[in-house]
């Protein structure tokens, strides 16, 4: 049966659609959400627990709180207020930490620490999942049940200004509203102004029951000049402002309610070392939350130390403040020091609430909730509950009521926070059989397409399925049985926790059949090779072609590296991996190097078996391996001669000291950045020159690199690039200056300290005009073909455009990582790939190792909160979409970027330089197949010999015999050559 490639392409291409759609299913579970929606927000709550005795609580409890205004400051790390940065810069709410009428707890947020999911985990209560980092970017309507939801539909008035992700979250809920962009990371000033100039006016008014304020201005500090900028300090000091105003007014007003209104300063996430987030670092998930209330009594000399909670124990919490039921789908607990001063039934109702509504959860996401601890907690709890209700209405005032209601409490306490870890268990839970089961449609397929690609990339472009034996298609069809038998043993002992076990059974089987046909296609593809390699082992091929040890570096290490990424731990510390490769290969470089010029090239081309007696120099074959007539290969060696031993002087001490120099250079550039996970916290030379004390070193480093950069791009550009680059590189440093990270020599410090934005605009003038230089002269040589150089000069003004904009927007200490990579650029095409003759998949899978290495070099890792947004608003002053997207993206895979580009000019050059001894060594393996048919051999090698000596003239000195040879042989050979008929004439006048 023949099966088109095209038919086979795209049915192996909708295979691992599936596979993929199937992987990512169980790697990324569905959220613990409740099903009944947000459309029973009027059913009744759970009345009060009773024991033969009826209670007249069945309502919801009335509000604590008259008011709440929660100020959320991005990125407020908890060290930032509980911290020396705290004590030094926030002085008014230092001292309602020590001494005022709060309570300060870290807040735990769970990762992705991206603002959108964290304002979801505020108000829902729920663990939003990492699809939710996508959504970030355009964050749709948020259906789930939440707490601004909830008060709506009660008639709260509720007032917002700050990060527009509120309005987009819940459109047509905020009675009034300024939303500022959240992504223009570049301003840090008026983003926060145009919050806080609404705060006289509206603290005036009583007209609203909830205010937010989101404050952008530290997060966008963070991102540009990380968390030890001095501009953190005056950040600080100006929230604390902003709080010391926004609680005196509250207690102003507090005089005329009979409520105390409550004061929530809290953070969304926190800041990483770099200044970034998103990851799961400690500074990135301890966040500082402090609730503010007069109704927070604190009795003399009592000292409070911050608390542990998680961030999702707020949804609960303002819903029981402002007597609202809790979001169905919260997965938090009522912070209890909040009600702590109520009296006790008080407490005993607001924590039944919350245990209900956490059970109803556990019974909709967990098919076997009855066996939770947390669950048979919650029923002793609540059956005890009822024992003290019933001795609280029959007036028994005893202490063994106080005893009860005691242990009735801490029962509810540690019923939430098992039933709290038991919900949290099921959000982060992965879907094994899920996840394995397209884990192995992705390998049948690829497998497949590995055994049948040579079929399918034939000229046929068919591909022969061969029909199987009996004893084969008894196999197949045994095998299905034998997948459906595994699937219903693994479902029933999942207990339904599993995607597929949760299909129809038709559904499901199908999926086991595809499974079972693949695996046989695959045997099957592998037996037809096999067959076809023992008929080939009768007639073995005579060629004489061998891996060398460089080749198997780049195959083993390629292929294991994609086998680590199997395991988190590896890819955690991907970093780690690409350096150990890096290393490695420069030492089999040093290895190759040293052997060719010291040892000779022990793989020297080899000569003809019948030309071999007439050249003197040309060694013969050896002893019993006498090449075929119509078959000769050589290996990668004798295909590329080696011209080290023609080098002398510098450029061979050169060649020997390059794979020193570069493991030099990577070892520096490690050092600059440290990244993973185990050593990310570790001190680096770029912490040390991002410090406000070593601004004059990385002034001084950065104009050495610049420099270096003009050096090693314009040697191949034209006269106008050399002037662009040379203007576009003082602009850069200048655009530093402006923004306060360099210095110029005859300045002290940055007093005046600027966007910039003049200066990157400066820059990307010339950027875009080498870019259409060299896009220019790409056009040109499409029009004249033959013009090698025109196409080679614009390719390399391409690149050196693409080196001038990775300049402007990398941070000033990684101007080094693009300095020294365009020198390790510059030792491997001079002396190493060239003189080495290296083949283009070699030189291909370098460039790849080193792109990857040189991505970590930056400081980059596979956490989200590496990536340096702020690159995306270089010379922008308002934030726009698509530019800012683009350059973010260059900014972060600058290395893989330039590594790329650089290896399309490399090979392109390396495509228009003639290589005669190359094309020599392919002359002369050709004069085999022309000794076969011919007659007279002595012609045909003459012959061959006068081609070698037009070819080059290294090749003549191998010539002693005589010069004169027929013209039948010239007019074969130029055939052979491929050239036209009108030079064969010239060819046999030579001849």
């Amino acid at each position: 049966m023949r099966l088109g490639s095209g038919t086979f392409a795209a049915c192996c291409v909708v295979i691992e659609v599936l596979g993929v759609a199937l992987f990512l299913r169980g790697f990324f579970p569905a959220p613990v959400c409740s099903f009944s929606g947000t459309e029973h927000q009027t059913e009744s709550p759970a009345p009060e627990p009773s024991a033969g005795a009826i209670s007249n609580w069945t309502k919801l409890p009335p509000p604590l709180f008259s008011k709440v205004v929660i100020m959320l400051i991005d990125a407020l790390r908890d060290d930032f207020v509980f911290g020396s940065k705290g004590v030094k810069f926030m002085p008014y709410t230092t001292y309602l930490v020590e001494k005022g009428s709060s309570h300060s707890f870290v807040a735990e947020a769970k990762p992705p620490t991206v603002t959108m999911p964290r304002i979801k985990a505020l108000m829902t209560g729920s663990l939003p999942g990492f699809i939710d980092v996508v959504r970030n970017l355009n964050s749709p309507t948020l259906l789930e049940d939440n707490v601004i939801t909830r008060a709506k539909a009660a008639g709260k008035r509720i007032i917002f200004y700050g990060d527009e992700t509120w309005v987009k979250l819940f459109p047509k809920h905020f009675v009034e509203y300024d939303g500022t962009t959240s992504f223009f990371v570049s301003d840090y000033t008026e983003v926060d102004d145009n919050v806080t100039r609404h705060l006289d006016k509206v603290l005036k008014r009583r007209d609203w029951d909830v205010l937010i304020l989101h404050y952008l201005g530290l997060d966008h500090i963070g991102h540009i000049s990380g968390p030890n900028s001095p501009l953190i300090g005056r950040k600080l000091s100006e929230m604390d402002s902003v709080l010391m105003k926004i609680h005196t007014s509250l207690l102003s007003e507090e005089r005329e309610t009979l409520l105390p209104n409550l004061l929530v300063l809290c953070g969304d996430h926190g800041m990483s070392e770099a200044g970034g987030h998103g990851a799961s670092s400690v500074e990135e998930v301890n966040t500082a939350m402090i609730l503010i209330s007069s109704a927070f009594e604190r009795k003399p000399g009592d000292v409070r130390r911050p608390k542990y909670i998680q961030q999702t124990d707020l949804a609960a919490t303002l819903s029981i403040g402002l007597g609202l039921p809790i979001p169905k789908s919260s997965v938090g607990n009522l912070i209890f020091p909040v009600i702590e001063g109520k009296p006790m039934r008080e407490q005993l109702r607001f924590l039944h609430l919350n245990t209900v509504q956490l059970s109803k959860l556990l019974q909709e996401n967990v098919p076997s909730y009855k066996k939770e601890p947390g669950f048979e907690q919650f029923k002793v709890s609540e059956r005890l509950h009822g024992n003290w209700v019933r001795l609280y209405l029959e007036e028994n005032s005893s202490e063994v009521l106080s005893n009860l209601g005691s242990k009735v409490r801490r029962q509810y306490l540690d019923a939430l926070r098992a039933l709290s870890l038991s919900l949290s268990r099921q959000a982060a839970q992965y879907d094994v059989y899920s996840m394995a089961v397209g884990t192995v449609l992705v390998l049948e397929v690829l497998a497949l397409l590995l055994l049948s690609g040579p079929r399918a990339l034939s000229g046929k472009a068919e591909l022969d399925v061969p029909l199987p034996s009996p004893a084969f298609s008894l196999l197949c069809y045994l095998l299905p049985l034998g997948l459906v038998a595994l699937h219903v043993t693994v479902c029933t002992s999942a207990g339904g926790t599993c995607y597929l076990c949760s299909l129809p059974w038709l559904t499901a089987g199908g999926v086991m059949v595809l499974i079972s046909t693949l695996l046989c296609a695959v045997l099957s593809a592998l037996t037809g090779m096999f067959a076809g390699g023992k008929r080939l082992s009768k007639n073995p091929p005579q060629c004489n072609s061998r891996w060398s040890e460089l080749d198997l570096l780049i195959l083993l290490g390629t292929v294991g590296h994609t086998l680590s990424l199997g395991a988190s731990s590896f890819i955690e510390e991907e970093p780690q991996t690409w350096y150990f490769l890096v290393n490695t290969l420069c030492l089999a470089l040093c290895h190759e190097i040293y052997r060719n010029c010291f040892l000779g090239d022990d793989c020297a081309p080899q000569s003809c078996p019948h030309a071999g007696e007439d050249f003197d120099g040309v060694a013969a074959a050896p002893q019993g391996k006498s090449p075929g007539p119509d078959v000769w290969e050589l290996d990668r060696a004798s295909r590329h001669p080696s011209p080290l031993g023609a080098l002398r002087g510098p450029e061979r001490w050169m060649v020997l000291a390059s794979p020193w120099l570069i493991l030099t250079c990577c070892r520096l550039l490690r050092s600059l950045n440290q990244t993973g996970v185990q050593w990310a916290h570790r001190p680096d030379l770029g912490h040390w020159l991002t410090s406000s004390d070593h601004k004059a070193e990385l002034s001084v480093l950065a104009a050495v690199s610049l420099i270096m950069i003009f050096v090693l791009v314009q040697k191949r550009c034209s006269l106008a690039s050399k002037v662009a680059m040379a203007f576009g590189l003082l602009g850069i440093y200048c655009y530093r200056v402006a923004i306060g990270n360099l210095l110029f020599p005859w300045q002290q410090n940055n007093k005046d300290i600027s966007k910039g934005i003049t200066e990157a605009r400066f820059v990307y003038v010339f950027v875009l005009g080498i870019l259409f230089t060299g896009t220019k002269g790409l056009l040109k040589s499409q029009i004249t073909a033959d013009d090698f150089t025109v196409k080679t000069v614009g390719l390399w003004e391409i690149y050196s455009g693409l080196v001038l904009l990775a300049a402007l927007l990398l941070r000033p200490h990684n101007l080094p990582v693009l300095a020294l990579s365009l020198v390790i650029q510059t030792i491997m095409t001079q002396f190493v790939w060239r003189p080495l003759r290296h083949d283009a998949a070699e030189v291909t899978v370098m460039h790849y190792w080193f792109g990857q290495a040189f991505f970590y070099f930056q400081g980059n890792s596979n956490n989200i909160a590496t990536v340096d947004i702020s690159a995306g608003f270089v010379g922008l002053d308002a934030y726009v979409e698509i530019p800012a997207m683009l350059l973010t993206t260059f900014a972060t895979y600058t290395g893989p970027v330039l590594w790329a580009s650089h290896l399309v000019n490399f090979l392109t050059s390396e495509a228009s330089r003639p290589a005669p001894e190359t094309q020599a060594s392919g002359t002369l393996c050709l004069c085999t197949k022309l000794t076969s048919t011919s007659v007279d051999g002595a012609k045909v090698a003459n012959c061959h010999l006068l081609r070698l000596r037009e070819l080059s003239p290294r090749w003549l000195s191998l010539w002693k015999g005589p010069q004169s040879v027929s013209s039948e042989c010239v007019k074969s050979q130029h055939k052979e050559d491929g050239i036209p008929e009108e030079g064969l004439q010239v060819g046999v006048e030579a001849a």
